[in-house]
């Protein structure tokens, strides 16, 4: 009789625990205890009333679920609003819509670079980004981190179309890409940008409008912004941002978009409302950077490896991928939640607690977070 089909997978899980990387899920309730720097919600606005009554509402009026892909039944008002009002605040053309910002990164990519293209990809770059470039039937270079220089060069060596890939915060330990530096590169070869603004939208650039807006390139014709609504707005989804012709070539190519079931209206509604509170407070935006730069000098104070933040994303680097998961589990017996990264998700292969700062967080709560994370790591 064969052995089991799956036998393989056993011996991928003893590597995974001899090597400390074994992953579980941790079902966290309604009312929980912690003080929480582990989430993405930047601003602050999930659990906000309005927020949540906007989802409530959205979700009476249009039902539990979009019913469909966006071009059957899936499109409703509330994601054409989104999407105006979106591009108009990024100061973009157009926005197209996607039921999570791994979706809207997929499409984005693969269909703006196909067969004969080159896409050059920074190697620090999402996951989403990197499957976006390993399903795109063009061809991928991957080049130093958040270099220019490497980007020119690369795109040198090619003389048909191409795209550069590249967050605008990396996700890992928060720093900013050189945008500026990025598109001149791009406009010397006549290549096309598109930069995924996850970590941005909602902390920086004047009231939050992103990091595209921050360096002079929303709305410029070679540049395309993809944005998640599941962490600074609070929500749900994903959207891309940039020329109408693009956002038109998205709709007719992007199977991400084409044969995904439509973001769920609560999610829509939850979206908007976070956008339009943010258009009245967007004093959150410089909020969400202060607490990032106090977290950030208040654990070097204290003797730990910190990255310098340019949003709102802290990283504190640990000797191990065993020791960082014992650090965040000590953390979390103290009652503070925060990220623990190790291998594969962190491209340099080394350990870090990653925190996330929150606008609404009080200088209180920052004092304990750090005497916490403190104490744990001693």
């Amino acid at each position: 009789m064969a052995g089991s089909p799956f036998a393989w997978i056993d011996e991928q899980a003893r590597a995974r625990r001899r090597a400390g990387l074994v992953r579980t899920l941790r079902p966290r309730p309604a009312d929980s205890p912690l003080l929480d720097l582990a989430s993405n919600d930047y601003l602050g606005l999930a659990r906000h009333p309005e927020i949540t009554r906007a989802a409530a509402e959205a979700a009476r009026a249009w039902g539990g679920g979009a019913t469909g892909s966006r071009l059957v039944t899936g499109s409703t008002e509330l994601h054409a609003e989104l999407e105006r009002e979106l591009a108009e605040f990024c100061g973009f053309e157009a926005a197209l819509v996607f039921s999570s910002g791994y979706a809207a990164n997929l499409a984005a990519v693969t269909a703006l670079a196909p067969h004969g293209s080159l896409i050059v990809s920074d190697a620090g770059n999402h996951a989403s980004l990197i499957d976006g470039c390993r399903l795109a039937r063009g061809t991928t270079q991957v080049v130093a981190h958040a270099d220019p220089d490497a980007v020119r060069k690369a795109l040198g060596t090619h003389p048909g179309p191409a795209v550069v890939v590249s967050d605008t915060v990396f996700s890992v330990d928060g720093d900013a890409a050189p945008l500026a530096g990025l598109a001149a590169a791009c406009r010397e070869s006549g290549a096309a940008l598109v930069v995924d603004d996850a970590h941005g939208l909602g902390v920086l650039g004047d009231g939050g409008r992103g990091a595209p807006s921050a360096a002079g390139l929303a709305g410029a014709p070679d540049v395309v912004t993809t944005v998640t609504l599941s962490k600074s707005f609070g929500s749900q989804g994903g959207a891309v941002l940039g020329p109408a012709p693009v956002i038109d070539h998205l709709v007719n190519a992007a199977r991400t978009f084409i044969f995904d079931t439509g973001l769920a209206p609560a999610a829509a509604g939850a979206a908007l409302a976070a956008l339009r509170l943010l258009r009245r407070e967007p004093e959150r935006a410089a909020r969400a950077r202060a607490v990032a730069t106090a977290l950030y000098e208040r654990l070097t104070a204290e003797g730990l490896e910190a990255v310098r933040p340019d949003a709102a994303v802290v990283s504190v680097r640990a000797p191990s991928p065993e020791q960082a998961v014992r650090w965040a589990a000590d953390c979390r017996e103290a009652g503070l939640a925060v990220g623990c990264f190790r291998p594969p998700s962190v491209p340099d292969g080394i350990s870090r607690l990653r925190l996330t700062a929150r606008a609404d967080l009080t200088d209180g709560q920052l004092d304990r977070a750090v005497q916490v994370i403190s104490e744990a790591r001693r």
